[in-house]
């Protein structure tokens, strides 16, 4: 027993001796991490300046003019687009003026031309009724087909401005224009 007793004695002491010369190490001095060892903060924090200015001198020669370039260049082109919808829609309520200005002098003409007839056949009345009433239809006609000219110029005219606004708004907004669409919705809007 005493062969027992002290070879569970000596492995004691070895295994307590082992103990005792870790935890020495782990007290002398050497941390877990080398990040939050306070002998080489002074080295952590000159190469972290040095990262910081590198990653600002190249932000601001490099990155940030070239943002501010395409934010220029963005802000350019929409406010060309937007002048070029205002000359557009200008154009178009110019020609909508003109139209509805086309049909008033029509009918002011057709007026005038009326009341000169009126005049003409109560003047020429007892010489030819006939002859009169002739002369009224012809130019009735003739004021019609006037009318008619100048209807069609105008719905035309604003059929191709709105065929045409409608085009260039499409492409300010980004998209395609199709013809055909652009020509059926146009000619549909014209109808009612």
């Amino acid at each position: 027993m005493s062969n027992t007793t002290t070879a569970l004695s000596t492995a004691t002491d070895a295994a307590q001796g082992q103990v005792t010369e870790a935890a020495g190490h782990a007290a002398a001095g050497t941390p877990g991490m080398p990040q939050l060892d306070f002998a080489t903060f002074p080295n952590q924090i000159f190469w972290l300046v040095v990262a910081l200015v590198v990653i600002y001198v190249i932000l601001s020669r490099v990155a940030l003019p070239r943002i501010g370039g395409i934010l220029a260049d963005r802000q350019g082109r929409i406010t060309g687009d937007l002048e070029m919808a205002e000359k557009l829609k200008a154009k178009a309520a110019e020609a909508e003026a003109a139209y509805n200005q086309a049909l008033v002098d029509a009918r002011a003409e057709a007026a005038k031309i009326v009341a000169a007839t009126r005049a003409d056949i109560q003047a020429d009345l007892d010489k030819a009724v006939a002859k009169a009433d002739a002369e009224i239809g012809a130019r009735a006609a003739e004021s019609a087909r006037r009318i008619e000219e100048i209807r069609a110029g105008a719905v035309t005219a604003v059929a191709e401005v709105a065929r045409d606004t409608a085009k260039a708004i499409v492409a300010a907004l980004g998209g395609t224009a199709d013809e055909k669409a652009v020509a059926a919705a146009v000619a549909d809007r014209m109808k009612g």
